[in-house]
């Protein structure tokens, strides 16, 4: 039995390859060599002149995978003016802001369609060209692989030795029997296998390509969602107060943000009441102030006539109802008041909703509108209020709350009449008063501006019998965002399938096994052993050495013939040597074979496939 070992640099051939392309080591693997993977070829050859011709140059390089990754990146880069600059779609206010900071820049931002940077003509330019390169790439990639698939693995090449991969050995056993335990080994271990003449041919991995299919495909799916749910969103907040409501129509969101693509006919019907919100504080230590409990106990009813169900809405726990997800946004109070005007009638009655303005403390600033007012006289006249609640009032500290529990609820208010302004048209913020034609209320001695500071329970008279307002207890308030995306559920199953594509196109690998077995000269089977695999596999020398001493077990390596004994020289009848000259001669030649260095071919197991397997 012999073992040879040889690698790929061993069978390559210097020089330029011979006409044709093809070099010698290519023409002596023949199929066996060919492609593992359904990479379209690169083609070097420049398309004839005209439009025909410089169409098909075209659609190959947008098709190829080097320009998709290009677009990949550049769609990358081109989401991070999104990120720098304030995005119309997103915050008005803060797009107006900056163009009032910023008067030299915003001209050219607009010119760049830089606050609207995900609908702007240069983006879709990107996500189309992107979205075309993938399907162009992945069509007919997916047609060469099922060709693949309904093909056979090839025929072994003519010398074995050129593999990387390589070993052999004679054995006793006949060649059929050999191929026919290769066959049983092989299908063990799921390779596909095929016998061809006097080898097996067997090819394992090609889930690697469908990975790789999997991971393109997957991009197109998050393309399109991302796409879907930008057009057909639905994207809005609402505040509401507790004991009140919300149904989803575009009249109950205080403000929306819709797709291209949005009907209002597609608004789910479904709704919800807020009963009863909860927050509880940290009231000592570094976290002091921290919410530990943000609760919100809402009742809720999917469909006009759908039943009624309870639960709770807390952070990163939205309510998932018809298709949209409910959020708990933010929290604070709404003290109720009760405004009677000169003639003792009420005019006003009902929680007042604030503007936080200190978040840590929920000090938030009221402004109480009341446009149909008469005074003492029964004159028609308009009257507003404006102040601030803090939850927890001290003194000493201010006109801020010094903690968000309702510790000491104060509602501090001032009063104006007058025109509010609201008579012109012209739309009008509830959390502003516009005093430009009103008149402050004024102490009796005319000079002192009038203000209270009012405890639950307490009444503020206006001075002149201009009317009453009291402070009857506080409600609180919960704003919500209601979100509508028909894409999420599409780009939650394209980015697992990604990451599972992209796993199987890195650690799979594909790989194929050829063993021969032929009658050798001496009238032993000897049996070859070569492994191929798509680009550098280290485990592929580990896996053919594991497979050879599988094949062993029915094709066991034949034993080694005996060497021809040596000629007895003393056997000539030498009688005229004496002992003594015979015995030097012979401890000279113990000593001359002992002081002999062991080669390393000696100490190597001739039938060791692990040796043999080695590139």
């Amino acid at each position: 039995m012999s073992t040879t070992d040889t690698d790929t640099a061993a069978g390559k051939e210097a020089g330029t390859p011979p006409e044709g392309g093809a070099t010698a080591e290519e023409r002596e693997l023949g199929a066996a060599g060919s492609q593992l993977s359904t990479a379209p070829a690169e083609e070097i050859n420049v398309p004839s002149l005209g439009p025909l011709g410089w169409a098909r140059w075209f659609w190959r390089q947008l098709t190829s995978m080097r320009v998709a990754l290009l677009l990949l990146l550049l769609l990358t880069l081109a989401t991070i003016p999104g990120s720098l600059v304030p995005q119309t779609s997103i915050d008005q206010l803060k797009v107006q802001d900056f163009q009032k900071r910023h008067p030299t820049l915003t001209p050219i931002y607009e010119k760049l369609q830089l606050f609207h940077v995900y609908s702007s003509v240069w983006f879709s330019a990107i996500y189309l060209l992107l979205f075309i390169s993938l399907i162009g790439c992945i069509v007919p990639r997916t047609w060469q692989f099922i060709g693949q698939l309904r093909g056979r693995p090839p025929a072994a090449p003519r010398r074995l030795t050129r593999l990387p991969a390589y070993t052999s050995w004679r054995s006793e056993a006949e060649p059929e029997q050999v191929l026919a335990a290769a066959r049983k080994i092989m299908k063990g271990r799921r390779f596909r296998v095929d016998a061809s003449g006097d080898a097996v041919a067997a090819e394992k991995g090609y889930l690697r390509e469908v990975g790789n299919l999997l991971f393109h495909t997957a991009l197109i799916v998050l393309l399109v969602s991302f796409a879907a749910g930008q057009l057909w969103k639905t994207e809005g907040s609402s505040l509401i107060t507790e004991g009140g409501g919300f149904s989803n129509s575009l009249t109950q969101y205080d403000d929306i943000k819709t797709g291209q693509l949005f009907n209002s006919d597609d608004l789910a019907p479904f709704g919800f009441q807020l009963d009863r919100f909860t927050a509880t504080y940290e009231r000592s230590g570094p976290q002091m102030r921290t919410p530990r409990t943000f609760r919100a106990d809402v009742t809720y009813w999917d469909g006009a006539d759908g039943a009624s169900h309870k639960t709770s809405i807390k952070v990163n726990e939205p309510l998932e109802i018809a298709g949209y997800k409910v959020f708990l946004l933010n929290h604070g109070y709404s003290p109720v008041v009760t405004i009677r005007d000169g003639k003792g009638n009420v005019v006003h009655k009902g929680p007042v909703v604030g503007l936080p303005i200190d978040g840590a403390n929920l000090t938030e600033s009221m402004v109480i509108k009341v446009p149909d007012y008469r005074d003492k006289n029964g004159k028609k006249d308009q009257i507003g209020f404006q102040g601030q609640f803090l939850p927890t009032w001290v003194r000493s500290q201010g006109m801020f709350s010094v903690f968000p529990a309702l510790d000491n609820p104060t509602l501090v208010l001032t009063a104006y009449h007058g025109s509010l302004g609201v008579d012109g048209g012209t739309p009008q913020s509830v959390y502003q008063l516009d005093k430009s034609r009103m008149k402050q209320f004024l102490e009796p001695d005319g000079k002192t501006k009038f203000a209270r500071a009012l405890k639950v329970g307490d009444t503020m008279k206006l001075p002149n019998g201009g009317g009453t307002l009291s402070f009857d207890g506080v409600k609180e308030w919960a704003s919500f965002q209601i979100s509508h995306k028909p894409g999420d559920q599409g780009a939650l199953i394209g980015a697992v399938a990604a990451l599972v594509g992209l796993a199987a196109s890195l650690f799979i690998q594909r790989r194929r096994v050829w063993v021969r077995a032929v009658t050798g000269d001496d009238g032993t089977t000897v049996v070859e052993m070569a492994g191929l695999g798509r680009s550098e596999y280290a485990k592929l020398p580990e896996e053919l050495a594991d497979l050879a001493v599988r094949l062993q077990a029915d094709a066991p390596p034949a034993p080694e013939a005996e060497p021809d004994p040596e000629p007895d020289r003393n056997s000539t009848g030498d009688s005229g040597k004496d002992s003594t000259e015979e015995s030097t001669e012979d401890s000279a030649k113990e000593s001359t074979e002992d002081s002999a260095p062991e080669s390393a071919s000696d100490t190597a197991d001739p039938a060791d496939p692990a040796e043999g397997a080695r590139a």
